[in-house]
């Protein structure tokens, strides 16, 4: 009977130290989560001083350091939503439309619907994705979430910037991710 009730005890022990273990291991991956975002958004501080075709080749760049071939900045007037175009790792062909906007600003759905409109039927995407520097309306997010359109927002786009692929971002539900919520300006 004492050795089933020190078994007990010591069953009871190692359950609440198990217990503890758990709560801290999920603080420290909320904890770390919350610093990556906010290394993301300190990151981004040289993005929202670029200019527009800065910003292309910016995201250009993060396309072949994700491994994308024959990627091309081809922005510009007349470009028809195409701001960078290439392969992806596994040959799909992609289209970029990229907005540089403040960070305090929107897009909208219009410019979602104008992209769906041309990124397929004149440029042959098969994964269309539009990039921006703010923050996407709702119903732009949902818009592109029945059309198959990859959303990257600011928040994605500052993960994107500090290593995560492209490829694991083209996957996630922005209908369902990701906030709307503009950031405050720099200035009043």
């Amino acid at each position: 009977m004492l050795v089933a009730l020190a078994v007990a005890a010591l069953g009871g022990v190692v359950t609440a130290h198990i217990r503890a273990g758990r709560r801290e291991a999920r603080a420290e991956k909320e904890r770390l989560a919350e610093d990556a975002r906010r290394q993301a958004r300190r990151s981004l501080e040289a993005v929202w001083a670029m200019d527009d075709r800065q910003f292309e080749d910016y995201v250009a760049e993060l396309c072949r350091r994700d491994g994308c071939t024959d990627v091309k900045r081809v922005g510009g007037a007349g470009d028809l939503g195409a701001d960078v175009t290439g392969l992806l790792p596994d040959g799909r062909r992609f289209v970029i439309q990229c907005k540089r906007y403040a960070k305090h600003r929107t897009v909208g759905s219009r410019d979602i619907q104008t992209f769906n409109g041309t990124a397929r039927a004149e440029h042959g995407a098969d994964v269309p994705i539009f990039v921006a520097s703010c923050v996407f309306t709702k119903p732009a997010r949902e818009f592109a979430a029945r059309h198959q359109l990859c959303l990257i927002d600011v928040n994605l786009l500052g993960f994107w910037n500090s290593g995560t692929t492209l490829t694991s971002l083209l996957d996630l539900d922005i209908g369902r991710s990701g906030t709307n919520r503009k950031l405050r300006p720099d200035h009043d």
